[in-house]
């Protein structure tokens, strides 16, 4: 809870800092400029990436995996996004990190190392080695229905 109490403190003191700096080296309308320059190009490439990663996940679904990966890599561009469109030249370049496909990847990686995958449809948790993703989940297999299993549907009775 601190930490998240210290970044809302010192992010926006480091970017008001370094928005005065560069507004007095190059001008404030050209400052103002690169602000405008940086989100526009930001939102461009997150409208992008946000369908190359839509695309990765609806390829995994259709072979039977779930996109994990991809679930998380959406996360990371949300937040990416969400920096980009903040003023400022700290957020613009972490929100591009998250943009950039090798340093999102590797973002993900790093985090997904410390978290435990659970699936409801087998009701087990396993974890993983740094060097399998827990995101990286095995394709279902269908299996016929075992004695106690619940299958539900609907009957429609027609004279």
């Amino acid at each position: 809870m601190r930490i998240l109490f210290l970044l809302f403190v010192i992010v926006p003191i480091i970017e008001i800092t370094l928005l005065i700096q560069v507004g007095q080296l190059i001008g404030v309308w050209y400052t103002v400029g690169l602000v405008l320059l940086s989100a526009f190009i930001g939102v461009n490439m997150l409208r992008y990436q946000s369908l190359a990663t839509l695309t990765r996940a609806r390829q995994r679904m259709d072979q039977g995996e779930i996109p994990g990966q991809e679930m998380a890599e959406g996360i990371v561009l949300a937040v990416g996004g969400a920096l980009l469109v903040t003023p400022g030249f700290v957020t613009d370049v972490v929100g591009f990190c998250c943009l950039i496909p090798a340093t999102r990847k590797a973002l993900v990686g790093t985090v997904s190392r410390h978290f435990t995958v659970v699936t409801s449809a087998q009701r087990s948790s396993s974890t993983f080695s740094e060097a399998q993703s827990p995101f990286d989940m095995p394709p279902r297999q269908s299996q016929a229905p075992r004695q106690g299993d619940i299958i539900e549907g609907e009957v429609t009775r027609r004279d």
